[in-house]
C-alpha cells in the first residue's frame, strides 16, 4: 500500500513539558489507523499539529501528506488538502439546520447570495453518503448524539475529505449508534478516505482498525498490525500502559449494609414539554456499601433521574419521596441536596463538572466552601491544604494544585470532579458516565477509588452505556427503559444478554 500521511521525528514542547517525543506515525492509503494512548499520551497534541492547530515553527519533525512536505499554518490550511478532524465535543449549531451546519463557512453561493436549491440538494446527497434520512432543513437540536456524529461526518465530505480524523467519536453514543459510525468509517474506507481513530473503546477498534499504533509518555511504543496478526486487548493495554492488566476491574469484597438511600414514586416531566413524562414513578434503593448500576440505552431517562434527584436540577412538576437512612430528606434545591447528603457527578464534566479556567486548587473546595472559609473570606492556607490533600489521595498527575483544570488529562480531570463532591462529604453519590472518554489505565484508578467509597460504607450508584463496566463493578442492577424502571437483578444473574433481553421485550412492566 501507498502512504497518504508520513509524520516523521515529531517533537512539541510545552513550558516544563515534554508533551511529544521524535512520534512517528504513517497512515497508509485507505485504511483505519487507530491511535491509542491513556490520557496525556500525546494523541490529541499529535493531531493539532497534524491539522495546522498548532502551526509550522511551533514543533519539530516533518510532515508528508500524499507524499509532498506540508507546513500547515491553520486549520483551514489542512483543511485545504483534504485533512478534516472531528473532535470529541462537536462542533454544530445547534439553532441551525443540517444543510446550514453543512455549509457553514462553505456556503454554496453566487455573487454572495447563497444557492439554497444548491445547498439543500448537495446536503441531500451528502446525508444519503452517512445513511441519514433527516430533512436538510432539520435543525440540529431535535438529532440525538448518534445522528449529529453523521452530520459532521457529512460535513467533512462536502470539503472532500482524504484523511479523517476522529477523536473519541463513540464516547457519547450508545452500542447502536456506535456500530452505525463504525459501519460508515468501514464503508468509506472502500471509497478510498483514510481515517485515523482516537478511541479507548478497544473492542471497537479490534473491530474495525487496519493498523494500530500505540503512544506512552508523548513516544511511539509500537505499530501493530491488525491484517498480519491477531491483535488482543490485552496485547493494546500492555504497551499502553507499559504492564499487563490481568484484570480490568479491582477486586472487592462487598460489606454491605442497611438501605442507606431510597427513591419512591418519582416522576418527572420535561422541562419545556411539559406534557411529555420523562421518569415514570421510578422506585428504588441502594444500601450502605452498595454499588448499584443503572443499565439503559441512550434516552432511557437515567440522567434525567439523576438530576432531578439531585436538587430538581431537571424537569418538571417533580413528585415523590427522597430517602435517607429511612427519613425524608428535602431535595428541592441543589444546597439542600449537598447538605443532605446527595451528590451528582455529571456526565458532562467539562462543561458542568469543573470550572475549567480555574486551577485545581480552585475547583476542589467548590461544593463545599463553608469547609475553607473563615466567616465570609476564604481562608487561602485551608484552601491550599485541601487541594494537596485530595491532589495526593486521589492521585491527581499535574504539575501542582496551581494547574489550570482544562490542561488536565480526561482521567485527572474526573479526579477533580470527584475530589470536588468528596470534600462535600456525601452519604450517597450518583456517578454519570464516570469513566467516559478515559483511557483503561485511569478507569482502574476510578473503579478503585468507587470500592474505596462502597468500603467507607457510601451509597453509589453508577449510570453507564458500557455494560462490561456495570458488569465490573456494580453489586446490583437496574434496567431503565422510556422512564421507567423495567427490571432488577444481581450482578451474579446478570448479563449483556439479558439486560438487552429486558430492555427490547415489549410490554416490560416497571419494578
Amino acid at each position: 500500500m501507498t502512504a497518504i500521511l508520513e509524520m516523521k521525528g515529531i517533537t512539541k514542547t510545552f513550558p516544563g513539558v515534554n508533551a511529544l517525543d521524535n512520534v512517528n506515525l504513517t497512515v497508509e492509503q485507505g485504511e483505519i489507523h487507530a491511535l491509542v494512548g491513556e490520557n496525556g499520551a500525546g494523541k490529541s497534541t499529535l493531531m493539532k499539529v497534524l491539522s495546522g492547530v498548532y502551526p509550522h515553527g511551533e514543533y519539530e519533525g516533518q510532515i508528508f501528506f500524499e507524499g509532498e512536505e506540508k507546513r500547515f499554518g491553520n486549520i483551514a490550511d489542512s483543511e485545504r488538502d483534504g485533512i478534516i478532524i472531528i473532535h470529541q465535543e462537536l462542533a454544530l449549531v445547534p439553532l441551525l439546520s443540517i444543510a446550514e451546519n453543512i455549509f457553514l463557512g462553505n456556503e454554496r453561493a453566487g455573487r454572495g447570495i447563497i444557492d439554497w436549491s444548491e445547498t439543500y440538494r448537495r446536503t441531500e446527497e451528502l446525508l444519503k453518503r452517512v445513511s441519514l434520512k433527516e430533512s436538510p432543513r432539520t435543525r440540529v437540536t431535535h438529532l440525538g448524539l448518534g445522528k449529529q456524529q453523521l452530520v459532521e461526518i457529512a460535513k467533512a465530505l462536502s470539503k472532500e475529505v482524504k484523511l479523517l480524523i476522529l477523536d473519541e467519536p463513540t464516547s457519547s453514543l450508545n452500542e447502536k449508534d456506535s456500530q452505525a459510525l463504525l459501519d460508515l468509517l468501514v464503508d468509506l474506507k472502500g471509497k478510498g478516505v483514510s481515517s485515523i481513530l482516537i478511541s479507548h473503546k478497544l473492542n471497537e477498534i479490534s473491530q474495525v482498525a487496519d493498523r494500530i499504533t500505540v503512544l506512552r509518555d508523548g513516544a511511539t511504543v509500537s505499530t501493530l498490525d491488525c491484517q498480519k496478526q491477531e491483535i488482543s486487548e490485552d496485547d493494546i493495554v500492555r504497551d499502553m500502559v507499559g504492564r499487563s492488566l490481568s484484570d480490568r476491574f479491582p477486586p472487592r469484597q462487598p460489606n454491605i449494609g442497611e438501605p442507606l438511600f431510597e427513591v419512591r414514586n418519582w416522576s418527572a416531566f420535561h422541562p419545556i414539554h411539559s406534557d411529555r413524562q420523562i421518569v415514570k414513578n421510578v422506585n428504588f434503593h441502594v444500601r450502605a456499601g452498595e454499588v448499584v448500576g443503572i443499565a439503559g440505552l441512550m434516552g432511557a431517562g437515567r440522567t434525567e433521574l439523576a438530576m432531578s434527584l439531585f436538587g430538581k436540577s431537571y424537569g418538571d412538576k417533580i413528585s415523590g419521596e427522597v430517602r435517607l437512612r429511612g427519613k425524608s430528606v428535602d431535595v428541592s434545591s441543589v444546597h439542600k441536596a449537598i447538605k443532605a447528603g446527595i451528590c451528582y457527578a455529571t456526565e458532562d464534566r467539562k462543561t458542568y463538572g469543573l470550572v475549567l479556567d480555574q486551577s485545581i486548587r480552585g475547583n476542589v473546595p467548590l461544593a463545599n466552601l463553608k469547609g475553607i472559609a473563615n466567616g465570609i473570606v476564604v481562608d487561602n492556607h485551608q484552601e491550599r491544604s485541601v487541594a494537596e490533600q485530595y491532589r495526593s489521595r486521589m492521585s491527581i498527575k499535574s504539575s501542582g494544585i496551581a494547574q489550570k483544570t482544562v490542561n488536565l488529562s480526561g482521567g485527572n480531570q474526573q479526579k477533580v470532579v470527584l475530589s470536588k463532591w468528596l470534600y462535600a462529604g456525601p452519604e450517597v453519590l450518583i456517578l454519570d458516565e464516570p469513566t467516559r472518554g478515559i483511557d483503561v489505565g485511569a478507569k482502574y484508578e476510578i473503579y478503585s477509588i468507587i470500592n474505596d467509597l462502597a468500603a467507607a460504607g457510601k451509597a453509589i450508584v453508577v449510570i453507564s452505556s458500557e455494560m462490561p463496566e456495570l458488569l465490573g463493578i456494580s453489586d446490583r442492577i437496574y434496567v431503565m427503559n422510556e422512564g421507567a424502571f423495567i427490571g432488577e437483578m444481581p450482578v451474579a444473574e446478570a448479563s449483556q444478554e439479558k439486560i438487552m433481553s429486558m430492555i427490547l421485550k415489549k410490554g416490560g412492566k416497571a419494578a
